[in-house]
């Protein structure tokens, strides 16, 4: 496609931006139109009673991707915001005087194992050992593939690489052939919740993950994650990229097979090519011509979709030196928890809880003697959302951390926000109020996702969660590096 053709790409989110900034840097003119006011999708934040809040992602796994982005655009990352190692990484609880803080330093992680279970350090060497194999290949060979068919990964290389992935194990399996304590077992499967499964239908391969948390580590880059994302516009705009915001698309015109233009809030956009990077589903079954979707509403609906979430972003006015930065609570049997999300959807009774309590680490995100609090409870995609079940759960919350502080919290809780299914579907479109995409399942990995690419609009790429190579942060600036080399190499 020659260079001085429009690109229009859809949301700026992650993979948006991403999208967008490789093809400007190639010589596109690109504009990306944000429904919202502010870019970054899911990681966008606010701010209240002196209090900022990232309102979606709050790991920051994979230093080394985000590092191979920024370089692209001649940055470093240390030119663009400042980096923390946390250390210890996080805390899980698991009932009363049971506290596992995972230290960042090695020698103290093999000491703490130990502890757990003697003589599991060594087992966890290996296990390491297996799980770094697994990143360097993933993301060596096929996390930057565009996974448009089988093809791509039939070469004797990549199929002998593959051996060493364990794609047909299941992870719980292969956790167990290591360690016997349950403990340990929760440490390692923690990030599989997020993942969009249980361990028992994830595959193995995702103890990449572990490598990523306990090998290359758990960063917070200070003033937030939003940080990332102003980072990314500072360079996106620089390229020469222009946002459009508090437009949202209502039409894509389509003749014979090619996207002529896009109408957003009421004005028309010519274009030559279209990248899709908000919604899958929304942006096919709903902006699409019927006679132009590749997938069905029986297909969608056949999707293994990740949990969504009910988040509380609360703000203290006094300091809970309880919570570390990260903070899981697991002091309550998981198991029915994982079952309301993945077998017989519903909203948890007693739900393991994860607490995000960044003004432990950085003080300019609240008040001072205060604590930004951010509550999450991973739940199943497509549940009724009401205002009751919401209030029944925040009651739930509170008790489980007065129970966990020993401390009455109530009345030092000086804002409140409830966050779930409804608020994805009104701010992203999200396909059943998901928050994390489609499930890392072995039937929804590379070429059996939704796929980049529409056979029947030969400009359109799509670009994010719900296609390739997955949901979370890393994956969405590689889908976006992925569609813009696309249109750059074809």
């Amino acid at each position: 496609m020659a260079k001085n053709k429009g690109i229009i790409v859809i949301g700026a989110g992650f993979s948006g931006i991403s999208a967008a900034t490789y093809l400007a840097k190639a010589g596109y003119q690109v504009t990306v139109i944000e429904k919202n006011s502010t870019p970054g999708g899911r990681a966008r934040k606010f701010v209240e009673k002196g209090f900022t809040f990232d309102m979606g992602p709050s790991w920051y796994w994979m230093p080394d991707i985000f590092e191979k982005y920024f370089n692209t655009f001649n940055y470093k990352v240390s030119d663009l915001y400042d980096l923390e190692r946390l250390d210890p990484s996080y805390k899980m609880h698991f009932g009363e005087g049971n506290d596992v803080v995972l230290p960042a330093n090695m020698e103290d992680l093999l000491k703490l194992y130990d502890k757990i279970e003697p003589g599991s350090s060594k087992y966890l060497k290996k296990f390491l050992q297996e799980a770094k194999v697994k990143y360097d290949i993933g993301i060596g060979k096929f996390v930057y593939k565009p996974s448009h068919s089988i093809k791509e990964f039939l070469n004797w290389d990549i199929l002998k690489a593959s051996l060493k992935l364990n794609i047909f194990t299941n992870f719980a399996s292969y956790t167990q052939k290591y360690f016997k304590s349950p403990i340990i077992h929760r440490l390692l499967e923690f990030p599989v919740i997020f993942l969009g499964g249980t361990a028992k239908n994830t595959p193995a391969l995702y103890s990449l993950m572990n490598y990523a948390d306990m090998v290359k580590g758990t960063w917070y880059p200070k003033g937030g994650m939003y940080k990332v994302v102003e980072a990314m516009i500072k360079v996106a705009e620089e390229q020469g990229v222009k946002f459009v915001y508090n437009s949202e698309v209502s039409k894509i015109n389509i003749h014979n097979g090619t996207i002529t233009s896009v109408v957003a809030s009421e004005i028309e956009y010519a274009t030559d090519f279209v990248i899709a990077s908000g919604d899958y589903n929304y942006i096919e079954q709903n902006l699409l011509p019927k006679e132009y979707r590749k997938y069905s509403p029986e297909y969608w609906d056949k999707r293994v979709m990740s949990p969504s979430s009910l988040i509380f972003f609360m703000g203290f006015d006094t300091k809970i030196e309880e919570l570390n930065h990260h903070t899981l609570l697991f002091d309550e049997d998981f198991t029915p928890h994982e079952a309301s999300i993945y077998k017989k959807p519903s909203w948890p009774e007693k739900p393991a809880i994860y607490i995000s309590c960044t003004s432990r680490t950085d003080p300019t995100v609240a008040p001072e003697g205060h604590e930004n609090v951010m509550v999450l409870i991973p739940v199943a995609p497509g549940l009724e959302d009401t205002e009751e079940i919401r209030e029944k759960l925040f009651k739930h919350i509170m008790f489980r951390l007065e129970r966990y502080t020993g401390r009455e919290l109530r009345n030092h809780l000086v804002y409140n926000r409830s966050y779930a299914h409804k608020d994805f579907q009104k701010d992203y479109f999200a396909y059943k109020g998901n928050a994390y995409g489609l499930a890392n399942t072995l039937l929804q990995t590379a070429f059996l996702k939704p796929s980049m690419r529409n056979p029947k609009v030969s400009n359109l790429l799509y670009a994010g969660q719900l296609t390739v190579p997955g949901p979370g942060v890393p994956p969405a600036l590689i889908s976006g590096e992925l569609a813009a080399n696309e249109v750059i190499n074809n």
